[in-house]
């Protein structure tokens, strides 16, 4: 078995599902732990802070990390406006805490409405027309647009629910532009998170549960990549992709570590 320096690590339908904890998760992290295996919590999920994951971890899942091992796809949107559009100041957000602290902690001013430079949309649970509106009409006026993820559903312990894509959609089709998606299966969250490591793609293992967003986003970049039946994509629906994950398990109680 290949030797990682370090594992990136779905947190939704992978460690746990909503408020639901998986066992085999607690083990498979404190494994990691005990073996001093290094390794980050790669995730979409845009509304919570690292803080927030952290606390989430620890006091719904009994899992215990700090916040260095967490990456969330607002820390990467963040880091790609820093690097991509180094003249962007003002940001309009279409998302949650978790969002507009990461992009506060980088030095960029939140509005609301008016002039941006840029529009970064997220997942929004409290979202409002006027939110959607604003957004439009900033990206008309010359915004760049940048989203979160484009994730369709989540899933929760009452099943799969709205994502941030069905946010961008609303957005997307007001402006009929593409936007630059910055989480997974697209390249840019990955490519923060190895930078944030210091090591290249075939150093890593990408692990998550969801064929279509997290081994997407491993092959990407030319990451090793371990799928775990214990969330969204069945051994039926992958059997038919073109390219196989590196690994499959039932369990992460079957990964030797």
């Amino acid at each position: 078995m290949t030797k990682y320096q370090e594992y990136f690590i779905d947190l939704d339908g992978t460690i746990y599902q909503g408020t639901k904890s998986f066992p085999s998760g607690k083990r498979f992290i404190e494994r990691l732990q005990a073996t001093g295996q290094k390794f980050m919590f790669v995730t979409n999920n845009s509304t919570k802070t690292p803080e927030d994951v952290v606390k989430n971890l620890a006091e719904g899942h009994d899992i215990h990390v700090d916040v260095s091992q967490v990456y969330t796809s607002a820390m990467a949107t963040a880091d790609y406006i820093k690097r991509a559009l180094p003249s962007a100041q003002k940001i309009l957000t279409v998302g949650e805490q978790g969002l507009d602290a990461a992009l506060q902690k980088l030095g960029f001013q939140i509005v609301t409405q008016g002039d941006a430079d840029v529009v970064v949309v997220g997942l929004d649970r409290q979202v409002q027309y006027d939110d959607l509106m604003n957004a439009t009409l900033a990206i008309q006026h010359g915004a760049e647009f940048v989203v979160t993820n484009i994730d369709t559903n989540l899933p929760s312990e009452k099943g799969f629910i709205p994502g941030a894509g069905a946010v961008v959609a609303a957005v997307q089709t007001a402006v009929q532009k593409m936007p630059h998606v910055v989480g997974k299966p697209y390249p840019t969250i990955m490519e923060g998170a190895l930078q944030r490591a210091d090591l290249t793609s075939d150093q890593v293992l990408m692990v998550g549960d969801n064929y279509q967003t997290d081994i997407k986003a491993g092959i990407g970049v030319k990451m090793d990549t371990l799928l775990v039946y214990t969330g969204v994509s069945t051994p039926q629906q992958v059997q038919q992709e073109t390219i196989q994950p590196t690994y499959t398990i039932n369990s992460l109680d079957e990964w030797e570590v």
